[in-house]
């Protein structure tokens, strides 16, 4: 493979394809405060540190999310179980907000921010930085509190599907050798 240093770009289609091969952890990103309640489904999101405990999320700018998330200096970030794919479809496309809060239940922890009932797990965040790349904000996080997990599978995106991932074992138990998911 060679590497072109030139400022040739990759046509938006192709990079969406070769994306789509990646398999994502599907999240929930919620707030609520004086800039409004809001949420989006988001696979764009990783952890940056844990000393303190820190991670990222990326928001599209042209999102309907994105005024209530810029008027708010928190969020949390819902990891939904396999059994939770319903409620991201209503967070993922045009549904009108109320709507998406009304498809499950709803708590709150530290910061305020909606945490979903019954989440694989939950970081409640305070928003730290913000930075402006391309179409969307990189939002780093300070992780504030944790939910108590929820059970179930873990809930996957790729190959523009949804996908059921075997809960892991505990690090405490003897790791399995490597094996095919799903």
């Amino acid at each position: 493979m060679t590497s072109n240093s030139s400022a040739a770009s990759v046509e938006a289609a192709p990079y969406r394809d070769a994306m789509a091969l990646l398999a994502s952890a599907v999240h929930l990103v919620t707030t609520d405060g004086p800039g409004g309640r809001a949420g989006f489904t988001a696979t764009a999101v990783c952890s940056v540190s844990d000393a303190p405990p820190t991670l990222l999320v990326c928001l599209n700018r042209a999102s309907s999310a994105y005024a209530a998330f810029s008027g708010n200096d928190v969020l949390c970030v819902n990891t939904l179980s396999a059994e939770q794919a319903a409620v991201s479809g209503a967070f993922g496309g045009r549904t009108p907000m109320d709507d998406r809060f009304a498809a499950a239940a709803w708590g709150r922890l530290a910061t305020g921010a909606p945490v979903l009932a019954g989440a694989l797990t939950a970081f409640d965040c305070r928003i730290v930085g913000r930075t402006r790349v391309a179409s969307h904000d990189v939002l780093i996080c300070a992780v504030v509190a944790l939910a108590d997990p929820g059970g179930g599978e873990g809930l996957v995106y790729a190959g523009r599907g949804y996908h059921a991932v075997p809960r892991l074992p505990e690090p405490s138990e003897t790791p399995a050798p490597l094996r095919r998911l799903g």
